[in-house]
């Protein structure tokens, strides 16, 4: 539950948060730019794409086909089966083109589950030969992939987690509850392998439903960081002409987050709306006290830097530090 032994309560709530977050961490925001598309602004243009690749172990294929997802974002990832198969031999490319890093991802089978099971020797390997810096979206893994996730040594599990059972079936099309996204985040703590749990804020169809109780279930147990992120209505997806939630209430719920994980790195994600309101979010994002930013808009470095923020670029996915 969120923290209530707040001494500033009277102020505003985004400087109330703020305040926090100095309070509990050095004075410096990351900026991140992962490979996943090409980012340049007036305040940063040193982006290395190759540093850091995502990778689809199905391609574009997924079983779920979510509602806000359609496998679009599956499309802008390096896809496993061009390279035959060997999920080694292409991180071994990728590491001579330069990659530091990698996210292995993919779409879904109908349980939820990203199949990574099968690739746990060659990313074993990737660990071990190549000194690759891993994270992976497993989905909703069983213990069997928790398990071979922890002999890999994998720098952090990137989990969705939805606090709505409507939403995990109306939006994801999966035939289980919220307790099963729970029993996810158990059983990484139970292995020692680094949750990075993520809430999509706005995901039922740009209402804010199930946000409140996934960031409770995420409090309860261990986690490396919160990664934020907003409905991003996309082009093809029954989704394209849905609202996402007024910037009011986003800054309030990364209020909240800052408040609720007073020592946990809380950072806004890839995704979230362009234009506008994507810049309105991102100075938000700073009001908040939270850490990071993935893409940040343009004169959100600027802005950060007037509230006493150290800015720090990194060339990976959040909470990635070379």
């Amino acid at each position: 539950m969120p923290d209530t032994a707040i001494s500033d309560l009277q102020l505003p709530i985004t400087a109330s948060s703020f305040a926090l977050r100095r309070t509990h961490f050095p004075d410096e925001i990351v900026f991140h730019t992962p490979g996943l598309k090409r980012f340049k602004t007036s305040e940063y243009g040193k982006q290395d794409a190759a540093r850091f690749v995502s990778v689809s172990v199905t391609g574009t294929a997924c079983a779920l086909a979510c509602e806000h997802c359609k496998m679009h974002i599956l499309e802008g990832m390096t896809a496993l089966p061009k390279f035959g198969g060997s999920l080694f031999d292409l991180c071994g490319e990728l590491a001579e083109r330069g990659a530091r890093g990698v996210l292995i991802s993919g779409g879904c089978d109908q349980h939820g589950r990203v199949p990574l099971l099968r690739h746990i020797p060659d990313l074993i390997r990737v660990r071990r030969e190549l000194n690759l810096t891993i994270r992976v979206h497993p989905g909703l893994p069983d213990e069997d992939t928790v398990a071979g996730l922890a002999e890999v040594g994998v720098d952090g599990a990137l989990v969705d987690i939805i606090g709505d059972d409507a939403t995990i079936h109306q939006v994801y099309h999966l035939d289980t509850t919220i307790a099963e996204y729970e029993a996810v985040l158990e059983c990484l703590e139970r292995y020692h392998v680094p949750a990075v749990p993520h809430i999509i804020l706005g995901l039922h169809f740009g209402q804010m439903r199930g946000e409140w109780t996934a960031l409770d279930m995420i409090a309860r147990h261990a986690r490396k960081f919160l990664v934020l992120v907003i409905l991003m209505p996309l082009t093809g997806t029954p989704m394209v002409d849905v609202t996402p939630p007024p910037v009011s209430e986003i800054a309030g719920f990364f209020a909240l987050a800052r408040r609720t994980l007073l020592t946990t790195p809380v950072m806004l994600g890839c995704a979230r709306p362009l234009g506008k309101v994507k810049a309105e979010i991102d100075l938000a994002a700073v009001d908040a006290g939270l850490n990071g930013i993935a893409y940040p808009a343009e004169g959100v470095v600027a802005y950060a830097q007037s509230c006493g923020l150290t800015p720090k670029f990194v060339d990976a996915c959040c909470g990635v530090q070379w």
